[in-house]
């Protein structure tokens, strides 16, 4: 099964995703995907892999990406080699654009958790991290997208710490997990 982890920007997902590789570190039975982003390593955000706007167009034309999609005039690609890990029968986790999930529900057995958190504390996040101005940081919590209602979708709200957070989310990963387990 992939799961596709989604929310808005703010919401915490790295921080809970970080979490939770390393609740689940050595586990045979999960890996989760680490994307390429055309974005340096220095900008902060989760551990990806940067590359360069001409190598990720690249790789995009070469079929090396499982997932990918442009947002906020980056580009990001999840990797093709996760497709052997699934017919393995692990469970792939990988945070994704909301823009792609139907394109993954077409190619793959999926489950969404949905991260999210109240608007106000999105827009404490945003302004914190100190990548985004005040425009942008309001063009983003502007930005409404529905999730198809094809795929079986899971909300947290990771409004409070985040241990509290991170525990919300390996309960739902524990429970997507068994799901994904044969028989």
């Amino acid at each position: 099964m992939l799961l596709l982890v989604v929310g808005p920007s703010g919401a915490g997902k790295d921080t809970l995703l970080e979490a939770a590789r390393r609740q689940l570190a050595g586990d045979p039975g999960v890996r989760f995907a680490r994307r390429d982003i055309t974005r340096s390593r220095e900008a902060g955000g989760e551990q990806h892999n940067p590359v360069d706007i001409e190598t990720f167009s690249r790789r995009r034309a070469a079929g090396a990406y499982a997932l990918h999609w442009e947002a906020h005039g980056l580009g990001y690609g999840i990797p093709a080699d996760i497709e052997a890990d699934l017919v393995a029968g692990r469970v792939v986790i990988a945070s994704v654009s909301r823009a792609v999930i139907e394109q993954a529900a077409r190619q793959f057995r999926v489950r969404v958790l949905e991260i999210t958190a109240p608007p106000e504390l999105l827009a404490q996040r945003l302004a914190a991290r100190g990548r985004e101005g005040a425009a942008d940081i309001a063009g983003r919590l502007a930005r409404r997208i529905t999730l198809p209602a094809s795929v079986d979708v899971v909300t947290i709200i990771n409004a409070g710490t985040p241990e509290q957070g991170a525990a919300r989310l390996l309960a739902e990963l524990s429970r997507a997990m068994a799901a994904a387990a044969p028989g």
